[in-house]
């Protein structure tokens, strides 16, 4: 005696073998791979045209993710909230960094929780049309406001070290206001075209199940012809890392020659002990040098956190030619786990070089988290806290023609034998 069918694909074959059986005409019209997808059932179906439904390394990932959003969101608004509360920090080099921090806010809060549900769950996206623009509109949006910040910000601090006497003029809030504007604005122009090639993808029901396509394989995805994608992910690459990652490299250097520069001809020159503006300038090189290589290390980290993310978008577009070479398609798949992993890494280092690096960052941030009432208090061996202060010099009189260059404040003053108030 026979024994029963205990599986259930087992019997949803037989069904499509005999439904088959009686329809001969139909299934002379399918083609062996209609004749398959006719016998998958939906789940089956939707799993070999769309991958399954939560990816593999859906807990590792989501593990790393929620560490990242932990440190990068607490640090991000810090960053915020010490610029935003004391004017001390509202300076040219703090505003580039305060609008880099609210582009790293936009991507932890709102675009990483998209990734994550949508690494739960791939298939059927359910914020529609509007939530498929708004989704690619975010993520190309903060990916070009992020270099072109990056990028003004070490033109600001190249004219600062080379070019100090027109960084009075250049190097201004009301200029790093109007930079940053145009920034941002440039930003959401240059992620419309991209976003308008995706929407709602939908695929269709099988053939012999009738017309239509299967709402709950809606995904948010490119629906526009490829090589128009390819074209703007080839051209954005060129215009929105390699080109500015090249001039930002080329910036540093001739930074880095004009301060050892100035380091030779500080060792030549023996000014005299009581000098009060050369001693004073000494101590402004110092903290300029310790301001540039914060902001160099700023800038290598972000090169390092955004290179394996333009490199995934490159070879996505090139994914035609490179699909039937199994282990470049291998490679690509790992290198879109990292480069993901490392697009939101880059949105939580900031902070942390801002900490380890700066000594005025590190006593703000502990500032607002210990909630003590903040003091301008006076230091000889380390960066000042106060950048704009009321300072008198009826007790210590000073020449003349002294230049002051705050920690990553550019602004000029004279020494004076009167109390004087620099904005």
């Amino acid at each position: 005696m026979a024994k029963p069918n205990c599986s259930s694909r087992a019997s949803v074959e037989l069904s499509c073998v005999q439904e088959l059986l009686c329809n001969s005409s139909f299934k002379l019209n399918l083609s062996e791979v209609e004749l398959e997808d006719y016998c998958l059932n939906q789940e089956e179906y939707l799993e070999k045209y769309l991958g399954p439904r939560r990816s593999p390394v859906f807990l590792p990932i989501c593990i790393t993710y929620l560490l990242i959003f932990s440190v990068g969101a607490m640090g991000n608004v810090l960053t915020c909230t010490v610029i935003a509360r004391h004017k001390v920090m509202r300076t040219p080099t703090n505003f580039y960094l305060f609008s880099l921090a609210v582009s790293d806010l936009l991507v932890l809060l709102l675009g990483m929780p998209l990734e994550l549900y949508e690494m739960w769950s791939n298939y059927p996206f359910l914020l529609g049309k509007s939530g498929c623009y708004f989704k690619t509109f975010l993520f190309e949006t903060v990916c070009f406001a992020s270099i072109l910040n990056v990028t003004a910000l070490s033109i600001e601090r190249y004219i600062a070290v080379v070019h100090p006497l027109r960084a009075k003029y250049v190097v201004t809030c009301t200029h790093a206001k109007r930079v940053i504007l145009c920034v941002w604005s440039a930003s959401v122009l240059c992620a419309v075209p991209n976003t308008s090639l995706h929407g709602i993808f939908t695929i269709p029901l099988p053939r012999g199940r009738g017309k239509g396509t299967l709402a709950s394989s809606a995904t948010c995805m490119l629906v526009k012809p490829r090589w128009m994608y390819n074209l703007i992910i080839q051209i954005t690459t060129l215009l929105f890392f390699l080109l500015p990652m090249l001039t930002i490299s080329m910036l540093y250097m001739l930074i880095g020659l004009q301060l050892k520069r100035e380091r030779m001809l500080q060792t030549k020159a023996s000014p005299e002990p009581d000098d009060c503006c050369h001693a004073r300038g000494r101590q402004q090189k110092t903290r300029q040098q310790q301001v540039t290589k914060m902001l160099f290390m700023l800038v290598v980290m972000f090169g390092i956190c955004w290179a394996p993310f333009h490199t995934d978008r490159i070879m996505w577009s090139f994914m035609d030619q490179i699909s039937n070479h199994i282990k470049i398609f291998e490679a690509y798949e790992y290198v879109h786990v990292i480069s993901g992993v490392f697009f939101y890494l880059s949105s939580a280092v900031n902070p942390i070089l801002y900490n380890l690096m700066s000594t005025r960052f590190r006593e703000m941030f502990k500032e607002v988290m210990c909630r003590h009432k903040w003091r301008p208090v006076p230091r000889k061996h380390s960066l000042s806290m106060t950048r704009v202060t009321l300072r008198s010099t009826v007790s210590e009189v000073a020449p003349s023609n002294c230049m002051n260059i705050a920690d990553g404040d550019y602004e000029f003053y004279e020494c004076h034998e009167h109390e004087t108030m620099f904005d």
